[in-house]
């Protein structure tokens, strides 16, 4: 099974804008923690962030709601893991939760001289964890592209 990573985080009044709801840096930090901890279970070496794709706001999250994060790896390539990141909101009183942000990160192992490190292959046994890597696969394609025409 991939390595996944979960934590939950209060949106507190520091962590918001003129709105009262979370600024996106914020969310984006949460998720490039649990990300890198996903990454870093499967290569069991400290890992640093290359790139975040498809970032996208659904919904906002208010102050006093709860923050959870989710992350699972969906692809290793040589030196590199995609990982997807989901983060819900949870309302105290009612207990509903809403998806508000997604991306998908990559990051790149490094060994201790901080040089990129070859990571082992993912697993893949599911039908839905096949699918799930080739869609990162065209994902990866796509970034490398954007990367030649800069």
């Amino acid at each position: 099974m991939p390595a996944r990573a979960e934590m939950a985080e209060m949106l507190l009044p520091g962590d918001t804008n003129v709105h009262g709801t979370a600024f996106g840096g914020k969310i984006v930090q949460w998720m490039d923690l649990c990300s890198s901890m996903a990454a870093g279970r499967h290569c069991k070496n400290p890992v640093v962030t290359v790139s975040i794709d498809e970032l996208h706001f659904h919904a906002p999250i208010r102050v006093g709601e709860v923050a959870l994060l989710s992350a699972r790896l969906t692809a290793t390539f040589r030196t590199s893991m995609e990982v997807e990141c989901v983060v819900l909101a949870e309302s105290f009183q009612s207990g509903e939760r809403r998806l508000c942000t997604s991306a998908y990160l990559t990051f790149v192992a490094l060994d201790s001289n901080s040089r990129p490190l070859e990571v082992k292959p993912l697993e893949l046994q599911t039908d839905e964890e096949k699918r799930v890597f080739e869609e990162a696969k065209q994902r990866r394609a796509a970034r490398l592209e954007r990367a030649k025409r800069r």
